[in-house]
């Protein structure tokens, strides 16, 4: 999978052989990654936003589980928790402990990022390292919010494809761009009129000069038409 992969959850499941049911999760099937999904749409259940052009996310923490409320609360009335009521870690728990991990010299965590565009239609952001974390008040409680940094070298073995040809200064299609596009294209390849194994691609790619935040820059390519016009190019 490349970054700029347009999903379906089924096909995000798949991928990571498991149904994904929660948006944060750190070891699941003894994974050297974590996984996050995250939504900047309007009415998204969490504050997620992208800084540095897209290079980094500030993802927010979750609510506690409905079952570990107080009768009469809400869960989005009380502090994001780190420990269940048992005293274990909860999913906040675990993202900030491997945080405190990294601040005392371990490597940080890697965090496998998929973003939701709207209803059923997913992008895959690649992977980035978990580099942070702090409380942050909003709306008279406290929440997580963690910072992850965009990983941009394949040569550590992390992403094992060799990605877009312009991988080493690729950047982040902004969220609205992506919805944009989509609509604009019809969710079609532009080349062939096909809606499997679509990508965002640069008309421009990145490294000649192309920008990553215009629309007029961005276009949907399936896999087949990706590969012949990098061919072409190159």
């Amino acid at each position: 999978m490349k970054r700029g992969d347009i999903i379906t959850y089924a096909e995000m499941a798949a991928e990571e052989g498991f149904a994904i049911q929660r948006g944060m999760n750190f070891n699941i099937n003894n994974k050297d990654y974590g996984i996050v999904l995250m939504s900047v749409r309007p009415n998204a259940p969490y504050a997620d936003r992208f800084e540095d052009d897209g290079t980094t996310i500030i993802y927010e923490g979750h609510d506690a589980q409905s079952n570990f409320v107080p009768s009469g609360k809400n869960p989005r009335d009380i502090d994001q928790p780190a420990l269940t009521p048992s005293k274990s870690l909860t999913e906040n728990g675990k993202f900030l402990q491997a945080v405190m991990r990294y601040k005392k010299g371990e490597k940080p965590k890697k965090i496998k990022v998929y973003e939701k565009i709207k209803s059923g239609i997913w992008v895959y952001n690649g992977f980035f390292n978990l580099t942070d974390a702090w409380l942050e008040e909003s709306n008279n409680r406290n929440v997580f919010k963690f910072k992850l940094v965009m990983i941009e070298d394949v040569a550590d073995g992390v992403i094992s494809e060799q990605e877009d040809f312009d991988i080493a200064h690729n950047r982040l299609i902004p969220t609205e761009v992506k919805v944009q596009v989509w609509k604009r294209d019809k969710g079609r390849c532009v080349y062939c009129n096909s809606d499997i194994n679509l990508h965002f691609d640069h008309i421009i790619p990145f490294s000649k000069g192309g920008a990553s935040i215009t629309v007029e820059n961005i276009q949907l390519l399936c896999a087949k038409c990706n590969l012949k016009k990098h061919a072409n190019i190159e």
